[in-house]
């Protein structure tokens, strides 16, 4: 691991951290800690409880991103270079954003608007998607199923499809959350996030019947 590399997103990590400390003392010792789809909150806790979601979000995502490629038995996510190192630098802000958000919420005693939060997902699905057709078939990032991890051919099209499926439905995640409601901006998102999701699966199997079929 190359220190000065990874300053930038230690710094990243390292911001909810700075923001608890900085509200720690105007917390109260019970602070909301979940809420329901109505942004009302429905769990209350230990304000120390907030320092494990700050270890267990961004430093857990972190560590994690950083093994994986040590332990990706085809090495592909070395050959991605800076490709990865991107994606890793957008899942770390994303996930530090969250958290800090969660701080904000519990020490205001009520959540901030949850389209902040359908919109940074919408930007996240937008910026995946135009990185999917460039990841090489590996065990932890992208579309794994038997039939992707089967077959090269089967990977790169199935990614090239789930970039589009996902760049189309982070637009239209964002746009929802700038025009509509809570509750709409909910069901837009799960829908949307089903269908990225889905779809890429079955089409996946799909081809790799076609190229089996092609063979024989």
């Amino acid at each position: 691991m190359k220190l000065k590399k990874e300053l930038p997103l230690i710094a990243i990590v390292l911001l909810p951290f700075v923001y608890l400390a900085y509200v720690w003392n105007d917390l109260p010792n019970k602070v909301p800690l979940h809420w329901n789809l109505q942004g009302e909150v429905d769990r209350f806790g230990e304000k120390t409880e907030l320092i494990l979601a700050v270890f267990v979000l961004p430093v857990l995502v972190y560590v994690l991103l950083l093994i994986v490629p040590k332990i990706d038995p085809k090495n592909k996510l070395h050959q991605m270079g800076n490709k990865y190192d991107n994606i890793r630098f957008m899942l770390i802000t994303f996930i530090s954003a969250i958290t800090i958000f969660i701080i904000y919420s519990a020490n205001n005693q009520s959540v901030a608007n949850p389209n902040y939060i359908v919109l940074l997902v919408g930007v996240l699905y937008l910026i995946l998607g135009n990185y999917f057709k460039t990841i090489k078939a590996n065990y932890f990032i992208g579309i794994r199923t038997p039939w992707t991890l089967e077959s090269e051919e089967v990977w790169k099209a199935t990614h090239k499809l789930a970039g589009i499926l996902w760049f189309i439905g982070g637009i239209a995640v964002v746009l929802s959350s700038l025009i509509f409601d809570k509750q709409i901006n909910f069901m837009v998102l799960i829908s949307i996030t089903a269908v990225i999701s889905l779809v890429p699966i079955i089409y996946s199997y799909m081809t790799f019947q076609k190229f089996k079929n092609q063979l024989k």
